[in-house]
Protein backbone atom coordinates (compact mmCIF):
# COMPACT_ATOMS: atom_id res chain seq x y z
CA UNK A 1 0.00 0.00 0.00
CA UNK A 2 1.10 3.43 -0.54
CA UNK A 3 3.23 4.95 2.45
CA UNK A 4 0.09 7.89 2.49
CA UNK A 5 -2.12 9.25 0.12
CA UNK A 6 -3.48 12.52 0.09
CA UNK A 7 -6.40 13.86 -1.91
CA UNK A 8 -6.54 17.37 -2.45
CA UNK A 9 -9.85 18.70 -3.47
CA UNK A 10 -11.53 22.27 -4.06
CA UNK A 11 -12.26 25.18 -6.48
CA UNK A 12 -10.78 26.23 -9.79
CA UNK A 13 -7.32 28.78 -8.32
CA UNK A 14 -7.80 27.34 -5.58
CA UNK A 15 -4.64 26.56 -4.32
CA UNK A 16 -4.25 23.05 -4.66
CA UNK A 17 -1.37 22.37 -6.87
CA UNK A 18 1.02 24.85 -5.11
CA UNK A 19 0.15 22.54 -1.66
CA UNK A 20 0.36 19.63 -3.12
CA UNK A 21 3.59 20.29 -4.58
CA UNK A 22 5.05 21.84 -1.24
CA UNK A 23 3.46 18.39 0.54
CA UNK A 24 5.65 16.57 -1.54
CA UNK A 25 8.97 18.27 -1.30
CA UNK A 26 8.30 17.62 2.81
CA UNK A 27 8.27 13.68 1.60
CA UNK A 28 10.98 12.91 -0.43
CA UNK A 29 13.41 14.04 -2.65
CA UNK A 30 13.16 11.40 -5.41
CA UNK A 31 9.72 13.35 -6.81
CA UNK A 32 7.48 11.97 -9.94
CA UNK A 33 4.93 14.89 -11.06
CA UNK A 34 2.27 13.21 -13.42
CA UNK A 35 0.46 15.73 -15.42
CA UNK A 36 -2.76 14.41 -17.08
CA UNK A 37 -3.81 17.85 -18.74
CA UNK A 38 -3.28 18.00 -22.44
CA UNK A 39 -2.47 21.25 -23.83
CA UNK A 40 -5.67 21.77 -25.90
CA UNK A 41 -5.43 25.39 -26.26
CA UNK A 42 -3.02 28.47 -25.92
CA UNK A 43 -4.81 29.34 -22.45
CA UNK A 44 -4.09 25.80 -21.63
CA UNK A 45 -0.53 25.53 -22.45
CA UNK A 46 0.15 28.71 -20.46
CA UNK A 47 -0.92 27.05 -17.08
CA UNK A 48 0.39 24.03 -17.97
CA UNK A 49 4.09 26.02 -18.83
CA UNK A 50 3.80 28.09 -15.45
CA UNK A 51 3.29 24.81 -13.54
CA UNK A 52 6.49 23.56 -15.17
CA UNK A 53 7.99 26.87 -14.51
CA UNK A 54 7.12 26.97 -10.53
CA UNK A 55 8.41 23.15 -10.23
CA UNK A 56 11.87 23.39 -11.48
CA UNK A 57 13.68 20.74 -12.51
CA UNK A 58 13.85 18.80 -9.44
CA UNK A 59 10.87 17.10 -10.54
CA UNK A 60 10.44 14.32 -12.88
CA UNK A 61 7.36 14.99 -14.90
CA UNK A 62 5.78 12.51 -16.83
CA UNK A 63 2.90 13.52 -19.17
CA UNK A 64 -0.06 11.10 -19.44
CA UNK A 65 -3.41 11.96 -19.95
CA UNK A 66 -5.25 8.48 -19.73
CA UNK A 67 -2.58 5.78 -17.66
CA UNK A 68 -2.29 7.20 -14.61
CA UNK A 69 -2.27 3.33 -13.09
CA UNK A 70 0.23 2.31 -15.23
CA UNK A 71 2.66 4.96 -14.57
CA UNK A 72 1.93 4.74 -11.13
CA UNK A 73 3.29 1.22 -10.78
CA UNK A 74 6.31 1.92 -12.94
CA UNK A 75 7.94 3.92 -10.57
CA UNK A 76 7.78 1.58 -7.63
CA UNK A 77 11.08 1.96 -6.32
CA UNK A 78 12.10 4.65 -8.11
CA UNK A 79 10.63 7.42 -5.84
CA UNK A 80 9.47 8.92 -2.67
CA UNK A 81 6.60 10.77 -4.10
CA UNK A 82 4.12 10.89 -6.62
CA UNK A 83 1.88 14.38 -7.31
CA UNK A 84 -1.05 13.40 -9.45
CA UNK A 85 -2.24 16.63 -11.30
CA UNK A 86 -5.31 15.96 -11.81
CA UNK A 87 -7.97 13.09 -11.00
CA UNK A 88 -10.28 15.65 -12.81
CA UNK A 89 -8.73 16.26 -16.42
CA UNK A 90 -7.77 12.51 -16.28
CA UNK A 91 -11.62 11.64 -16.11
CA UNK A 92 -12.63 13.92 -18.58
CA UNK A 93 -9.49 12.77 -20.81
CA UNK A 94 -11.33 9.04 -20.26
CA UNK A 95 -14.72 9.92 -20.69
CA UNK A 96 -14.31 11.96 -23.97
CA UNK A 97 -11.97 8.52 -25.12
CA UNK A 98 -14.22 5.73 -23.96
CA UNK A 99 -17.19 6.73 -21.94
CA UNK A 100 -18.42 5.67 -18.26
CA UNK A 101 -17.23 2.21 -18.13
CA UNK A 102 -13.59 3.32 -18.86
CA UNK A 103 -13.45 5.99 -16.35
CA UNK A 104 -15.07 3.40 -13.97
CA UNK A 105 -12.36 0.80 -14.73
CA UNK A 106 -9.32 3.01 -14.84
CA UNK A 107 -10.41 4.58 -11.18
CA UNK A 108 -10.89 0.97 -9.66
CA UNK A 109 -7.38 -0.14 -11.64
CA UNK A 110 -5.67 2.40 -9.77
CA UNK A 111 -7.23 1.50 -6.42
CA UNK A 112 -6.48 -2.18 -6.83
CA UNK A 113 -2.80 -1.16 -7.65
CA UNK A 114 -2.19 1.13 -4.51
CA UNK A 115 -1.49 -1.84 -2.42
CA UNK A 116 1.77 -2.59 -4.21
CA UNK A 117 2.84 1.16 -4.35
CA UNK A 118 5.71 2.22 -2.44
CA UNK A 119 5.68 5.82 -2.05
CA UNK A 120 3.67 8.53 -0.59
CA UNK A 121 0.83 9.73 -3.18
CA UNK A 122 -0.94 12.93 -3.78
CA UNK A 123 -3.91 13.43 -5.73
CA UNK A 124 -5.11 16.50 -7.13
CA UNK A 125 -8.75 17.29 -7.98
CA UNK A 126 -11.58 19.54 -8.71
CA UNK A 127 -14.64 19.78 -6.61
CA UNK A 128 -17.21 20.09 -10.11
CA UNK A 129 -20.44 19.52 -8.19
CA UNK A 130 -20.71 22.71 -6.18
CA UNK A 131 -21.59 24.70 -8.93
CA UNK A 132 -24.75 24.63 -11.31
CA UNK A 133 -26.21 21.74 -12.77
CA UNK A 134 -25.04 21.13 -16.44
CA UNK A 135 -27.03 22.40 -19.01
CA UNK A 136 -26.54 19.58 -20.78
CA UNK A 137 -25.80 15.10 -21.07
CA UNK A 138 -22.30 15.10 -21.06
CA UNK A 139 -21.59 17.71 -18.95
CA UNK A 140 -23.77 16.35 -16.15
CA UNK A 141 -22.56 12.68 -16.58
CA UNK A 142 -18.80 14.69 -16.03
CA UNK A 143 -19.74 16.12 -12.87
CA UNK A 144 -21.58 12.94 -11.74
CA UNK A 145 -18.03 10.90 -12.76
CA UNK A 146 -15.90 13.46 -11.32
CA UNK A 147 -17.69 13.43 -7.86
CA UNK A 148 -17.66 9.93 -8.29
CA UNK A 149 -13.77 9.17 -8.77
CA UNK A 150 -13.44 11.55 -5.63
CA UNK A 151 -15.47 10.03 -3.70
CA UNK A 152 -13.31 6.55 -4.74
CA UNK A 153 -10.12 8.20 -3.97
CA UNK A 154 -11.37 9.60 -0.66
CA UNK A 155 -11.98 6.08 0.39
CA UNK A 156 -8.64 5.15 0.35
CA UNK A 157 -6.87 7.95 1.15
CA UNK A 158 -5.06 8.73 4.56
CA UNK A 159 -6.01 12.33 4.27
CA UNK A 160 -8.22 14.31 2.71
CA UNK A 161 -7.57 18.60 2.63
CA UNK A 162 -9.78 20.79 0.71
CA UNK A 163 -8.59 24.46 -0.54
CA UNK A 164 -10.73 27.15 0.36
CA UNK A 165 -8.89 30.28 -0.90
CA UNK A 166 -5.00 29.09 -0.59
CA UNK A 167 -5.85 27.72 2.84
CA UNK A 168 -5.93 24.35 3.54
CA UNK A 169 -9.23 22.65 5.72
CA UNK A 170 -8.07 19.02 6.81
CA UNK A 171 -11.31 17.17 6.42
CA UNK A 172 -9.99 13.52 6.63
CA UNK A 173 -7.27 12.31 9.03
Amino acid sequence: MAKEIVLITGGARSGKSRYAEESAIRLGTKLLYLATGEPGDEEMARRIAEHRKRRGDRWLTVEEPLEVGSVLAGHCGKIDCALVDCLTLWVSNLLIRGGEELVRNAVEKVIQRNSRLDFHLLLVTNEVGWGIVPDNALARQFRDLAGWTNQRMAEIASEVVLMVAGIPVVVKK
